[in-house]
């Protein structure tokens, strides 16, 4: 596994507000199975053995880094919440002369497994892949980003639900917002990305695009089991994923 892990950083993004909490509380400081979101992926990654984890905060960000005042994380800020691609942005200053690989992972998918963050990563080494992203399906997509697949079986594009076609949103296979990214050029691609979209934010599945407009291979991988990679956006989804976790050894429904 260290061959795995070596020469890669952590990127947990939890800058979002999260709206549909309905809730003053950053989204990531919600408790589930007794601890914050935040807390669990936090965790998740200094069990893989990741050396270097960056957080990025934005609303209210004084409470998140208050939270993790214990934990040996790097903090940066997202000032104004425009987007995933925007949050990567700033860690440019503290990246611009790593060479590794960047784990994208999200504050608010709490139970994601060390066995699919280390799957993610072998893919992407086997698959010399400039990026690879974590998928999941669902039976109803509605909501989230669809992968459109090529022939290859690599990833053509991932499409926002807003921005999907009819075709499109029939697609099961959804972005879980966890990623792997060589770094050399991926702050560059970062600059190039538009927030020409009916969100006005800068999305970083865009860079998808961009790394298949010069060739460059992207691949996919499943989680290995489905509600894993599951992320938390209501009260409801939140209690839903509780009764998973409590339930888990009736719920093992693997990806296929």
């Amino acid at each position: 596994m260290k061959k795995i892990i070596a020469n890669t950083v952590a990127v947990i993004l939890a800058g979002g507000k999260g709206k549909r909490m309905n809730s003053k509380l950053p989204k990531v400081l919600h408790k589930i199975a007794g601890r914050p979101l935040i807390a669990h992926v936090i965790s998740t990654a200094q069990s893989l053995g990741i050396k270097r984890i960056i957080v990025v905060i934005g609303y209210k960000g004084e409470l998140v880094k208050k939270a993790l005042a214990k934990d040996k994380v790097e903090i940066v800020w997202q000032k104004k919440q425009l987007g995933t691609g925007h949050a990567l942005m700033q860690t440019q200053n503290l990246l611009k002369n790593f060479s590794g690989k960047i784990l994208v992972l999200c504050g608010d998918v709490p139970f994601l497994s060390t066995n699919s963050i280390i799957h993610l990563l072998q893919e992407h080494i086997n698959r010399k892949a400039q990026a690879t992203v974590l998928t999941t399906k669902v039976d109803n997509s509605s909501g989230y980003g669809r992968i459109v697949r090529n022939k290859q079986n690599l990833v053509e594009k991932i499409v926002e639900d807003k921005e999907a076609s009819p075709q499109e949103k029939k697609i099961k296979e959804i972005n879980t917002g966890t990623f792997c990214f060589e770094a050399k050029g991926f702050f560059n691609l970062l600059k190039q990305i538009k927030a020409d979209n009916k969100s006005k934010e800068y999305y970083l599945t865009d860079v998808v695009k961009l790394l298949n407009q010069k060739g460059k291979k992207v691949a996919a991988v499943k989680s290995l089991i489905k509600w894993e990679a599951l992320g938390i956006n209501s009260p409801g989804q939140l209690k839903e994923l509780e009764k998973i976790w409590t339930n888990k050894l009736k719920n093992q429904t693997y990806n296929k």
